[in-house]
């Protein structure tokens, strides 16, 4: 008699399978329920920082819904006072404000933990009746100047943070109002909308797809006035498909025993969606989103003048990646381009701009994960003086993992080091960038855009605002899908109320089928299944919206319809005749400072004429450097001020006529010999802090020890590292 199979398997499946789904269940409902306590709160937020409000936006003479607060440091944290202050700015883009300090490794996490003191601007849910986006920046400016008073010993102006949508906001502000502001780090900021490359960015093409910015018009009138966020976050979830729809929920399901807390943690984030006073979206979406009229100079104040980027004087730091699909490489960087012919007009224009550039993580990892935080994030803020000192220039941050080959490990902070190399506006091409028959055809969309708004205007907006109530509107806030998903789970609903007394059942009495039942593995097979389903459509779908994107506005008919016919181009920034003549200047005032300074400066000047033909700098030479500053007596050390612009001049001198400014070094020198050694004695350190250098390296320090008039003995067959 045969033995009949062992069908244990299906038990333990279809028990593990109805448990999870119940709980599941109960993480939906618990999701509900914190959906309506966010949304009853005055200032909902995820920081997971205490904080003390510094400044209320209300109360300023233009009134804002953002708020400054302090972040109080955790116990044990030691903040150092000459450290400049970082400020953190959330996006505004739909989700409520906290992400960037939401846990302990975070943007405020790192900034702490580096020694720095830490601010966060965040924002209530509602608007202000009557603000505008001018009126948002007028007040970061404000907040900016409190946090300023508030640590006159620092060294330096307040770091400011922005992530996302803060991104240019901080940039619109920082062009206003450039003494304000210290080095700037935009995380997954986009700063040219129409940027991207074929087959990857679809997002660039919504506007076209929808015929302009009338149906943003449109919604903000069924809103009485409101924009809701949530359509926002509806859009960014559209995005990718596979995963709104079937791997997050998924995930949850499939893990439920070990992922409903983290679970919760962000949808607490991304489930609160706020809200915009209608015209500020539309200036959005008409000014950025289509018009991609900030790096073009084409945006004005109130009072007529120009929002030109190219004011801006503090470095900026670019965080992005390649797995970014909202905000691609090409949208975060190609506003370099757009600004500066070549790398000889950033340089005049003294602006220094250093990027990063992630493999893989996505949109919101960049300013959300863990794993960012404590590398890209924690090594800039680490590394933000070497960064302010920098001189004018195109750089690439490289951060790598230190190992038992690394020279000089005890000049590095923490367990990466961090190097700077030198980049070319060639390199930023090469990320990708339209052609100029794709930068008509987004200009065709914003002249199509103009000319539906305005047929909107003449002839809808009227009977919209006619039929739109207050209870209309917020009934249709209410009836979005982004809020109804929540609602229908939460304990509003009679129907989920049995679910919390089944869970803890279910808690009690858990049974978790083995790894290796067949059944679970023909589900994790079906997932995969479902996902690839859904991948399938967004690629058919992405590449039909392409299709027809570049096929319509491509139209030399519709072209010229919108003004736009054949030889016509789009065009950057106008020339400023005001900046011209002051880099004019500053050539001239530069041509007299080749022989003007002592040891101090025959000291930079030879440290950065021995390491120039590397290209690089990393975080050892200046610790180097800083280290030598420190020994220094205090009433003859420079101020960081002062060590900028010695470090700015000698990089100048140099990049002006290397060879004039090396001859001229012995004019700076003292005729003390001993002053003389102590000088040689730093150039060498600092040079030889990453290693040893290539060989032309070693002749170049062996020029220098000659104009020193003292013979190098320590550099003869030195590898470079």
């Amino acid at each position: 008699m045969s033995t009949p199979p062992n069908l244990g398997f299906f038990h333990e499946y279809w028990l593990d399978a109805w448990q999870r789904s119940i709980l599941t269940l109960d993480a939906l409902r618990e999701r509900g329920n914190i959906y309506f306590e966010q949304s009853g709160k005055e200032a909902p937020n995820v920081l997971g920082f205490a904080v003390e409000v510094v400044r209320d936006g209300r109360t300023l003479p233009q009134p804002v819904n953002y708020v400054l607060v302090w972040v109080v440091p955790p116990e044990n944290t030691v903040i150092d006072p000459l450290k400049p202050p970082f400020v953190v700015v959330d996006p505004r883009a739909g989700h409520g404000p906290g992400i960037g300090g939401m846990k302990q490794e975070s943007e405020i996490g790192v900034a702490l933990a580096a020694g720095h003191a830490c601010y966060f601007i965040g924002f209530l849910p509602a608007p202000v009746a009557g603000q505008t986006v001018e009126h948002v920046c007028a007040a970061e400016a404000a907040f900016l100047e409190e946090v300023a008073s508030l640590h006159p010993d620092a060294e330096g102006k307040p770091v400011i943070v922005a992530n996302c949508q803060a991104g240019w906001q901080i940039m619109m502000m920082a062009a206003m109002r450039p003494e304000l502001c210290g080095p700037l780090v935009l995380a997954g900021s986009p700063l040219s909308y129409w940027a991207g490359v074929r087959g990857r960015n679809p997002m660039r093409y919504l506007g076209g797809t929808l015929g302009g910015t009338w149906l943003t018009a449109l919604a903000g009138d069924l809103g009485n006035g409101i924009f809701d966020g949530a359509s926002l976050v509806a859009n960014f979830e559209s995005l990718n498909p596979a995963n709104t729809y079937w791997q997050k929920p998924y995930n949850l399901y499939s893990k439920v025993d070990t992922e409903t807390s983290r679970f919760l943690d962000f949808e607490t984030w991304w489930g609160s969606p706020v809200l915009l006073n209608a015209g500020e979206m539309q200036w959005i979406a008409d000014n950025l989103f289509v018009g991609n009229k900030l790096t073009s100079g084409e945006i004005r104040t109130s009072d007529g003048a120009h929002i030109d980027l190219r004011n801006i004087q503090s470095p900026i730091v670019v965080l992005c990646s390649w797995g970014d699909n909202i905000t691609p490489p090409q949208q975060a960087l190609g506003w370099i381009t757009d600004l500066y012919a070549d790398d000889q007009d950033i340089v005049a224009n003294g602006q220094t701009i250093v990027y990063t550039l992630h493999q893989t993580i996505g949109h919101l990892g960049i300013f959300v994960s863990g794993k960012v935080a404590t590398k890209e994030h924690a090594e800039f803020a680490s590394c933000m003086e070497m960064i302010d000192m920098l001189p004018p220039g195109l750089y690439e941050a490289v951060i790598t993992e230190v190992d038992e080959k690394t020279n000089r490990p005890d000049l590095i902070h923490g367990k990466y080091l961090f190097r700077l190399e030198a980049r070319t506006i060639d390199d930023i091409r090469a990320l990708g960038a339209n052609s100029p028959e794709d930068d008509r055809r987004f200009a065709t969309v914003a002249r199509v855009s103009e000319v539906n708004l305005g047929l909107y205007r003449t002839m809808l907006q009227p009977a919209v605002r006619a039929m739109t109530t207050q209870q209309s509107a917020d009934l249709l806030r209410e009836m979005h899908a982004n809020r109804l998903r929540f609602a229908a789970f939460s304990d509003r609903n009679p129907a989920m109320r049995p679910v919390k007394e089944l869970a803890a059942a279910v808690r009690a009495d858990r049974k978790p089928v083995a790894p290796n039942n067949p059944l679970l593995v023909w589900e994790q097979i079906a997932s995969t299944w479902i996902s690839t389903c859904w991948e399938n459509y967004r690629l058919t779908r992405d590449a039909m919206t392409e299709a027809s994107f570049l096929t319509t506005y491509g139209s030399p008919v519709l072209q010229s319809l919108v003004g736009l016919g054949p030889g016509t181009g789009t065009t950057g920034p106008n020339r400023d005749l005001v900046r011209e003549a002051n880099t004019a200047r500053r050539q001239v005032d530069l041509e007299k400072r080749f022989d003007v300074g002592g040891l101090a400066e025959a000291v930079i000047r030879s440290i950065m004429y021995v390491r120039m033909p590397e290209h690089a700098v990393d975080e050892r030479g200046f610790a180097a450097l800083q280290a030598i500053r420190q020994v220094q007596p205090a009433n003859r050390r420079l101020g960081r001020s002062e060590a900028k612009m010695l470090l700015r001049d000698q990089y100048l001198l140099l990049r002006s006529d290397e060879e004039r400014a090396i001859g001229a070094l012995p004019r700076l020198l003292p005729r003390d010999e001993r002053q003389r050694g102590i000088g040689w004695q730093a150039i060498q350190d600092v040079t030889m802090a990453s290693g040893g250098l290539p060989e032309e390296g070693r002749r170049r320090l062996q020029r220098i020890g000659e104009l020193f008039d003292i013979k190098p003995q320590s550099t003869s067959g030195t590898e470079h590292a």
